[in-house]
């Protein structure tokens, strides 16, 4: 949170993510970046625009803001995560949540394109009118629940959020989609019954490969979520393990 060079990347995802938009809704697209219901990232089909406006979707927390309130609190009393605090948090914590580095500058762009601007976050249905004043309080805008900021619960698929962009895809036509974690872009990325190598891969699949960056935009969270998962191996695969050659031995001069 206090890194220079993580302000820095954050910026020039911003920028990237502004860039695309605008160029996006001058074309006139005719699908969106949001799979159908039937389809999955190794052969995925998009819901089509149909004359839809516009719309990008964003994730909330540590996509648009950084809850340096509650990651401070949680920080200071190590305390790696505690549901019951984080509750409270989404309803008191307006004002002590700050804007991503790049987002009211990417956002500004983003809105002057025609774009509308939406969240699909996983803070909960019953919190609502805390986030929208976190929301407010950052500096991100104005948000109403059920049309422009989605939440946990208003879809049947718990913490999943494919549901809630299905909802969202019926009003509009989504042309980015924006995150900090695999599972604000499609639900299949967050299978947990795959392995930390199969979820790389099924990134790098040749039919989604070339969205990253080009409609599908992924923010770094080195704090939580499923991007730091893994064990030793899963991270440092055997055949990668090294260890410096031991020196030669200095000869013993009598």
């Amino acid at each position: 949170y206090g890194s220079a060079e993580a302000g820095v990347a954050m910026r020039q995802a911003w920028a990237s993510i502004a860039g695309y938009v605008e160029a996006k809704a001058s074309s006139a697209p005719t699908q969106g970046v949001v799979l159908t219901p039937d389809s999955a990232p190794a052969q995925p089909s998009f819901l089509a625009c149909e004359g839809k406006p516009l719309a990008a979707v964003f994730d909330a927390d540590e996509t648009l803001i950084w809850n340096l309130g509650s990651m401070g609190y949680f920080a200071r009393e190590g305390i790696a995560f505690a549901p019951a605090i984080w509750d409270n948090w989404e309803k008191t914590g307006a004002g002590k949540a700050v804007p991503i580095p790049g987002a009211l500058a990417g956002l500004d762009r983003i809105r002057a394109a025609g774009v509308t601007v939406i969240v699909n976050t996983n803070r909960s249905a019953g919190n609502a009118a805390g986030t929208e004043e976190t929301l407010r309080a950052a500096g991100i805008g104005d948000f109403s629940h059920g049309s422009t900021l989605f939440l946990r619960g208003d879809a049947p698929d718990g913490s999943g959020k494919d549901g809630r962009r299905g909802m969202i895809s019926e009003n509009y036509c989504v042309i980015a989609l924006v995150g900090d974690q695999l599972g604000d872009i499609a639900d299949p990325f967050n299978d947990k019954a795959l392995s930390v190598a199969e979820r790389r891969a099924m990134t790098e699949a040749p039919a989604v490969a070339s969205l990253w960056g080009n409609g599908w935009f992924v923010l770094p969270n080195p704090v939580y979520g499923p991007s730091i998962r893994g064990g030793f191996d899963d991270v440092f695969p055997p055949a990668t393990q090294w260890e410096p050659t031991p020196p030669a031995e200095t000869p013993t001069i009598n």
